[in-house]
């Protein structure tokens, strides 16, 4: 089986396919039979998973197995203790009430080394921006970009950074790489798609002990467009 780590960039679409002409994960992975894990916004950035096993890839999208995803988030103006605490108890959007999330204000250091969005974000002279760290289990429609509306932090720029324990790290917008037999395997532990369920017992009662299974470890690649 595939598993495929790509930075999708700003302006993609999460699908193989556009009747409109507008860019795709074709334009970037030419590995047949993989599909994402989950959606990632036409205007949102960041890690994204491709994978032919399906187990997994619905393990990992769906939200019974809480899975965690972090994002960095670029808002409007400068959060108060006040919507950062909002954010970690839950709050009200559209689709219903949030979980509670993991937030926290990054300082500008923290994303000196975030690649440049082509094109830049609108700035405005008057309001300062601010980014959020927030890391949540959910996958609501737009569920940062609500959040972050609710609190009265439009969001200007969203990246997501890791799923898990996988990070973007030394990944350039479009660039894709194989995971590791090591981070598969971490990956299918975390949302439990090793756990075998037992048997019903029986008078005659199986003693040998369940296969784990190993992906093949085609080692790290990076690929550019």
């Amino acid at each position: 089986m595939r598993y495929i780590l790509l930075n999708k960039p700003y302006e993609v679409l999460t699908q193989f396919t556009d009747e409109h002409g507008r860019a795709t994960l074709k334009d970037f992975v030419a590995v047949p039979n993989v599909y994402p894990v989950g959606r990632l916004d036409f205007d949102s950035e960041g890690l994204l998973l491709l994978t032919d096993d399906k187990q997994l890839q619905h393990r990992l999208s769906d939200p019974r197995y809480k899975v965690p995803k972090t994002y960095w988030a670029q808002v409007e103006g400068h959060p108060t203790d006040s919507a950062l605490q909002q954010l970690r108890e839950g709050v009200q959007i559209k689709e219903g009430f949030t979980l509670p999330a993991e937030i926290a204000a990054l300082p500008e250091a923290a994303t000196a080394d975030l690649w440049p969005r082509n094109p830049p974000i609108r700035y405005r002279a008057s309001i300062p921006t601010s980014w959020l760290a927030l890391t949540i289990s959910q996958g609501m429609n737009r569920q940062v970009r609500k959040m972050c509306a609710a609190v009265g932090l439009p969001c200007l720029r969203l990246v997501r950074q890791a799923l898990g324990d996988l990070s973007l790290t030394g990944l350039a917008p479009g660039e894709w790489r194989d995971l590791t037999a090591d981070e598969v395997a971490a990956l299918r532990g975390l949302a439990g798609a090793d756990v075998r369920h037992p048997r019903p017992v029986s008078a005659r009662p199986a003693t040998r002990p369940a296969s784990t299974f190993s992906p093949n470890n085609r080692g790290p690649r990076r690929q550019r467009p």
